[in-house]
């Protein structure tokens, strides 16, 4: 069973509200799911008090349903050790004029001990610090508080420094908090600062009393409480209630022996707790959500502007030059005059000099089998200062577009992580560069046809030249000629050796044009897939990054909105 399960489970108990006891472990819950979204992002100062909560909840839940731990909290002098000692009608907490006087928790438990052992174990008391209010002479007189662990604090305001950490610690863990104030010094600065601003959301599981109250006359008190409920409105505890108490006055505690006795029969305290703390808990994470995340948070022109400082990094312009002259190399190579053909495929293909692209073919680089081909690694030049510059201002741009929106504390995070993998972009756009097909690697149909062409009229040029050396010969060994025919008044073996010469240079230089016109063409093509790879590389490598830190902000702001419903 996890943490909010057993939260669940205990919030559900017979005595509890059924309706308000499944919205709180809902809201519990809630929390849990906003932690798990902003754990990996926001900075863990942010997140101390909802991880104390979700922890502190599902410990003090699981330990007891039957108790209600209720603390006395108070200044030095309040005498807040003298109303713990009249409540339980024993002299348990040391009272003396020399201050600080309470050092330690002292706790009262009524009905049996070792139920509450764990409970008290969990919230620090000392054994020797325990008190059981349990007496074969009080008969049923102290029935009514079976279940009431009563805390006496250290001073808040003790010049002992451990005194205040030890309180601000057990006012955490409380279920209920009494603050004990005198007539003098109710109006102290730290008391409403420090603390009871502080506990504005738990005005259900406070009460104030205003003690030593016997020390003034009837309409003294009034005074001093109607001041005192002002206070508390100006805290934000204006449902507070406030008691007038005196240790010394028996019959001054009935209020708050009633109010502490309506207390413990409902058993509602550690669920008010809870809710209180969750509401102070998500009032606190307010400020670290902002409106929804935009549908679509990195806009086109911010992609595209990154996928170009990427693209110059990469060489793609370099690259779509040479798939260029690739192109006019390959088909010179392919349609040239066959007599000089042979020179051009003596200079380098432009791509394979940036061991880039394949030589045409009509095979695949893997025929017979789906497995692809190993990329090499290109050669072409290292990204220059301000190519590098450009693109981290890129990657700038799209953390800050993203974050343009949010609140602050997300800035950090989107551009920790827009920049998470910029170590590994030269090595993938290398990558994606080499394995881009740059549509090269085949051999178009009009190569071809222009090449048997060439060929043929090569043929013709060389069969008339055959023709004409063998009628030389025949002649020079006075050998009886051939007869030769003639096309109008051109012999035929001429006709073939000029018109196989001339209508192949011809064919060659008629062509030239149509090959620029498809240079060009392939090194637009070429350009335009590189630049869908290197957008494919700046979108996995900084976008997806970037907005799996928006998918988080959403899931997180979606689980704040479900902790602050009430």
């Amino acid at each position: 069973m996890n943490l909010v399960d057993r939260v669940r489970d205990a919030l559900t108990g017979d005595d509890q509200p059924e309706a308000d006891a499944a919205r709180t472990a809902d809201r519990l819950d809630a929390l849990k799911r906003f932690l798990r979204a902003v754990d990996p992002y926001l900075p863990d100062h942010d997140l101390v008090a909802a991880h104390t909560l979700v922890e502190r909840a599902g410990n003090r839940l699981a330990l007891s349903r039957e108790h209600t731990v209720v603390a006395l909290a108070g200044s030095t002098g309040s005498g807040k050790s003298s109303l713990f000692n009249a409540l339980a009608r024993l002299k348990l907490s040391p009272v003396g004029v020399r201050r600080p006087t309470t050092g330690v928790a002292h706790a009262c438990v009524w009905g049996p001990l070792e139920p509450a052992a764990k409970l008290l174990d969990w919230i620090g008391v000392l054994p020797r610090q325990r008190f059981l209010r349990e007496s074969a002479l009080d008969g049923d007189d102290e029935a009514t508080l079976h279940g009431l662990v009563l805390l006496d604090l250290p001073d808040f305001d003790s010049v002992e420094r451990g005194h205040r950490l030890e309180v601000d610690r057990l006012l955490g863990l409380v279920d209920l908090v009494i603050w004990v104030v005198d007539p003098q010094k109710y109006g102290d600065r730290i008391l409403h600062e420090a603390y009871l601003r502080q506990f504005r959301r738990h005005a259900d599981i406070t009460i104030v009393v205003l003690n030593q109250a016997d020390r003034l006359s009837s309409s003294d008190t009034d005074l001093v409480v109607a001041d005192l409920t002002r206070l508390l409105d100006l805290d934000g505890l204006g449902g507070a209630p406030v008691l007038a108490t005196s240790a010394k006055q028996p019959g001054m505690l009935a209020d708050l022996r009633a109010a502490l006795e309506q207390t413990v029969a409902g058993r509602q305290a550690a669920l008010r707790r809870l809710a209180g703390d969750l509401d102070t808990v998500g009032e606190q994470l307010a400020a670290t959500m902002g409106p929804p995340a935009a549908e679509d948070e990195v806009d086109r022109a911010t992609v595209r502007q990154l996928a170009g400082s990427l693209a110059a990094s990469a060489g793609v312009p370099a690259v779509a030059e040479a798939a260029g002259n690739a192109y006019r190399h390959r088909a010179v190579a392919s349609t040239g005059w066959p007599l000089v053909r042979g020179l051009s495929r003596l200079r380098p293909d432009p791509l394979r000099r940036l061991h880039l692209g394949s030589p045409p073919s009509d095979q695949g680089d893997n025929p017979g089998t789906d497995a692809p081909a190993p990329v090499a690694r290109t050669s072409l030049p290292e990204a220059s200062a301000a190519q590098r510059a450009a693109v981290t201002l890129s990657v700038r741009a799209v953390a800050t577009r993203a974050a343009a929106a949010l609140p602050a504390v997300w800035a950090p995070p989107l551009h920790t992580a827009a920049r998470s993998r910029a170590g590994d972009l030269p090595d993938a756009l290398d990558r994606a560069v080499a394995a881009t097909d740059l549509g090269l690697g085949r051999t178009p149909l009009w190569w071809r046809a222009a090449g048997l062409l060439q060929w043929l009229l090569t043929l013709a040029a060389l069969a008339g030249l055959g023709w004409l050396i063998t009628g030389y010969a025949l002649r020079a060994l006075g050998l009886p000629q051939p007869h030769h025919p003639t096309v109008g008044t051109v012999p035929l073996p001429t006709l073939l050796l000029l018109g196989g010469l001339i209508l192949g240079v011809l064919l060659a230089w008629l062509l030239k044009p149509v090959i620029a016109v498809g240079a060009r063409r392939a090194r637009r093509r070429a350009e335009q897939r590189l630049r869908v790879a290197v957008t494919e590389v700046a979108r996995e490598y900084v976008v997806a990054p970037v907005r799996e830190v928006l998918n988080g902000y959403a899931q997180a702001r979606e689980a704040l909105i479900a902790v602050r419903s009430d």
